[in-house]
């Protein structure tokens, strides 16, 4: 992982819908902490900081620091609640890990080549049927993203879920739907389906 992530936080008594609203006039976001064998703990943390962090990709898919006072634990972003109209967060989820036990966790796909593949250079289009995937592995083997090389893909060919190069220690969290395909390359030509010369298209 090619950076780092410190997310600082303070605890929080208020509970309920009126000490949020309360709380997010004040500039910060209700968040909780939960996992790692210990209560969840009701924490917020600063709406312009965590604004800040959100747009890079990367932290969506890191293992974070979070400190509260002197102490700092590793943790990952599990959820977010955005408000539906406005770029406001309302609320956060985090949980934290241990180094000796494996997370669930969604990280995206970054396809790479794909305009040098050789489908797109014989004027194929390309279908991006996933962009993202649930993974399980140790914290220590988080992806902070898959990366797919089409260079070799060629008009009708399509990668399935089951040939996704997965980094050492990473494995897909479903053993279902492995034959789900992430990413084909069509025929630029009009329709799906070419007929034999003289067949009428089916």
């Amino acid at each position: 992982m090619s950076v780092s992530f410190d997310v600082i936080g303070q605890p929080r008594s208020g509970a309920g819908k009126g000490a949020s609203r309360r709380l997010r006039r004040t500039g910060l976001v209700p968040a909780i902490v939960y996992g790692g064998h210990r209560a969840p703990e009701p924490i917020s943390v600063v709406h312009n900081d965590l604004i800040r962090h959100l747009e890079n990709e990367a932290f969506y898919s890191h293992i974070l620091t979070l400190k509260i006072g002197d102490t700092a634990t590793k943790v990952v972003l599990k959820d977010l609640q955005r408000h539906p109209a406005k770029p406001f967060i309302l609320h956060a989820d985090f949980q934290r890990v241990s180094a000796d036990e494996q997370i669930r966790m969604t990280v995206p796909l970054h396809f790479v080549n794909e305009q040098q593949s050789k489908g797109v250079k014989l004027g194929g289009w390309v279908s991006h049927l996933l962009t993202e995937v649930e993974i399980v592995c140790l914290p220590k083997d988080l992806p902070e993203f898959i990366s797919i090389d089409m260079s070799e893909m060629d008009i009708g060919d399509s990668l399935l879920l089951s040939a996704l190069p997965l980094p050492e220690g990473v494995a897909l969290a479903s053993a279902a739907d492995q034959d789900e395909p992430v990413v084909i390359i069509y025929s630029g030509r009009t329709g799906d389906v070419s007929s034999e010369e003289g067949e009428e298209p089916v």
